[in-house]
């Protein structure tokens, strides 16, 4: 590569560096390849031809997303390879609520300088999201911004394509009074809430001995991604409806994929809940209401199926459980002791 500029380099941007970056990705996003992609790294745009076998009418469906404050625990840990997991997640986990299948995936990472190991470290992680979404990593962006970010700083988002046919999209409108919601655990705290967490746990070097792990440890655990299971199960029974718990928690999110007239009762003894959302609760004195509205609580995930399907889910999404059910009301959800 012939390409190079002293004076941008003394400005603080280095393209080489760049160049370097991008060569030691590759053997990363190499892993991500699937039938569709046709070109690899380095054109204008990512390449990638749909296979609509068995779709009569296919729907596209994108999701955008990033990674939030969380990224400071992992500059504190100086730990950058699994934060691409957690960017692949928020965006894949919130096409799958629609039946989609993640097609492809692209990333963008802003930096204050531009070092190759670490750029290469986390399109690492999004390539391992990008494994376990099932999806191509076709392309991205790295941007070199000095006097912008922190030299030792940076924020990573992407976006995803999916695609499903018309007649497979979960449909909200066949939920019945005593559907039942299923309960899809999740890895941790996931992507969300890192704001109030980072501001009640301000030490996250700690151990704690309920977790096995430093706050920080614990806390940079990836978001769990949900492809492969939903889709297994949509191929055995209709899902009517899912929801992906993120900021906003149970109550913001349950009800996104309910139609008027019906709300979600869920059992709050039934939320099998990760220590370390008590440790939040306990150090930051945040109320259960709260806890509920801001986390998900160990539930990364929401199902909605037909009572008589309930146990072939069970049998498909092994660590699945019964949260509740859907009940008349206003679209809302109610937490019951």
């Amino acid at each position: 590569m012939k390409s190079h500029s002293e004076s941008y380099r003394a400005a603080g941007v280095d393209i080489t560096a760049g160049y370097r970056a991008v060569e030691l990705m590759k053997q990363h996003v190499a892993r991500t390849m699937t039938p569709g992609v046709l070109e690899g790294l380095g054109g204008f745009g990512g390449l990638f031809e749909l296979d609509l076998t068995g779709m009569t009418r296919p729907v596209l469906v994108s999701g955008t997303d990033g990674v939030g404050t969380k990224l400071k625990i992992a500059f504190e840990l100086d730990k950058h390879d699994t934060v691409g997991i957690d960017c692949v997640a928020m965006c894949a986990n919130d096409v799958v609520c629609c039946g989609a299948k993640p097609l492809f995936f692209l990333d963008y990472i802003a930096c204050g300088k531009n070092v190759p190991e670490r750029i290469a470290a986390i399109v690492s992680g999004v390539a391992e999201g990008c494994v376990q979404a099932d999806c191509a990593l076709i392309g991205g962006e790295t941007a070199e911004m000095p006097g912008f970010y922190p030299e030792d700083e940076y924020d990573l988002a992407g976006f995803v394509v999916g695609a499903v046919d018309k007649s497979r999209l979960f449909n909200r409108m066949h939920m019945r009074a005593g559907d039942v919601v299923l309960a899809l655990p999740s890895s941790g705290v996931h992507s969300n809430g890192f704001s109030l967490v980072r501001k009640v746990l301000p030490d996250r070097s700690l151990y704690v001995e309920e977790l096995g792990a430093t706050l920080g440890e614990a806390l940079l655990v990836p978001t769990k991604i949900y492809v492969k299971p939903v889709l297994a199960l949509a191929e055995r029974i209709e899902i009517k409806g899912a929801s992906h718990i993120t900021g906003g928690g149970f109550y913001e999110n349950v009800p996104r994929c309910l139609p008027s007239g019906l709300s979600a009762r869920i059992e709050k003894k039934a939320v099998r809940t990760p220590p370390i959302f008590d440790v939040i609760q306990k150090a930051g004195n945040v109320p259960e209401r709260d806890m509920f509205n801001t986390f998900n609580m160990g539930v990364g995930m929401c199902l909605i199926v037909d009572r008589e399907d309930v146990d072939t889910a069970l049998s498909v999404v092994k660590d699945a459980y019964v949260l509740g059910e859907l009940v008349k009301g206003d679209g809302g959800i109610e937490l019951c002791e």
